[in-house]
Order: structure tokens, then sequence, then C-alpha cells
């Protein structure tokens, strides 16, 4: 599997072979630095740690300039980890740069980032409910999530609010995997990867970039 941390840049259009306009994600992807190599003798098991994007000199903490400094880098503000396979050695070692040109023979890719977020909402907006009628007595109660708990509806176990019951609250701002994107070109000399469709995330955020797991091809 590739692996690689980058930024979103934006969306922007290109045409393709046939010449339809197609919608298309920018990411700025790398380069990255092996920050660490795990084992499973030393660590318990197999991963490989990368880092992105430098944290300016006043910024840096002691400990992570440490544990940067034993990859010979500087700390990074993007730090993410991926586990291996036991079975599975790192086919790279701490202080190698991974860069776009990974991605050359990969068709489809996934990532991950996180969405935005959008404040406090209500069910309508969160949760896609249809509302109560436009007229026929209803009365202020249009956007109203509805009854929330009873008896009849979880017969035996009470009549209070069940887990996981869809209500009001925050909306955005957790963890999104977007899957099998079409990678639609490489700019190896600006570390860009062109991908079709969207992926979560502001622009400027950042983001998780790998071959897909359950490719299309």
């Amino acid at each position: 599997m590739v692996m690689l941390l980058g930024k979103k840049i934006g969306m922007t259009q290109v045409y393709d072979a046939s010449g339809r306009i197609t919608t298309v994600t920018v990411l700025q992807a790398g380069p990255c630095k092996v920050m660490q190599v795990k084992n499973k003798k030393t660590d318990g098991y197999n991963a490989v740690q990368l880092g992105f994007h430098d944290v300016k000199e006043s910024r840096r903490r002691k400990p992570e300039a440490g544990h940067a400094a034993k990859a010979n880098t500087v700390p990074k503000k993007f730090v993410r980890e991926w586990r291996l396979a036991d079975d599975t050695p790192a086919e790279v070692s701490a202080g190698d740069e991974v860069t776009v040109s990974a991605f050359a023979d990969v068709a489809y890719v996934d990532v991950a980032g996180t969405s935005k977020g959008k404040g406090y909402a209500g069910v309508m907006k969160r949760h896609g409910f249809g509302g109560f009628p436009g007229s026929h007595g209803t009365e202020r109660k249009h956007r109203a999530g509805g009854s929330i708990a009873s008896y009849s509806s979880d017969r035996g176990h009470g009549g209070n609010l069940k887990k996981g019951k869809r209500m009001a609250g925050r909306m955005g701002g957790v963890r999104v995997t977007t899957k099998n994107h079409v990678l639609v070109s490489i700019d190896e000399s600006q570390n860009l990867l062109v991908v079709k469709g969207a992926v979560p995330g502001a622009s400027g955020s950042f983001v998780e970039i790998r071959s897909a797991r359950k490719s299309r091809a």
C-alpha cells in the first residue's frame, strides 16, 4: 500500500480524454519524511510513521525535536502512523523521503480528512428529517424532531431515551474517508496529485492519501 500525507489545495475542472469537463481536487502530497519505523520486536507491531509540513522554529518542543532528530529532520506539524501486517516489513527507513512519485502506478486513491465544521444543526439539516406538515394545525413545530422516546418504541426496556437516537447537535468536524477517487494526474515537480471528485475538509486542511484498499479496477 502506498501512503502519503498532504494538504488540500482546492477544487477546479479539467477536460478528460473524451472532452468532457471533470471536477477534480488538487492535493499537495508530500514530500513526507519517514519519522520512525516500528517493528514487532521492539514496539509490538509493524508500522511506518510519516511527517509533513515543518513546524516553525519558535514553536518546536524539545520532545518533538528529539524524536525528529533521530530521523535527521525537524518536527512536523502533521504526523500520522500506518500499521502494517505482522508479516509485512517496512520498505523504508527513518529519514527517507516519500514523494508523489510513489503513486506513479496507482489508479485509485482513498483520501481521509476532517470534514468542515457546520456548528450546531437541527435534525432536518443534520439527518435529513422531513419535518412536520406545513398546515393542518401544526403550530411552530415545522422543523422539530418529534418524540424522542416512548415505552412502545422499545417495549420491555423502559421509556428512556435510546442510545444512537438521531437528534440536533454538532454537525461536521469529524474524520471522513472518501474512497476510490480516480487519480487524474501527478505533477512531480510541484508535488501535486489531481484526483476526481471532492475530498473531506476545507482548502488548506491536512489529508491522508493512500492507494485504494478496494479498487474498482
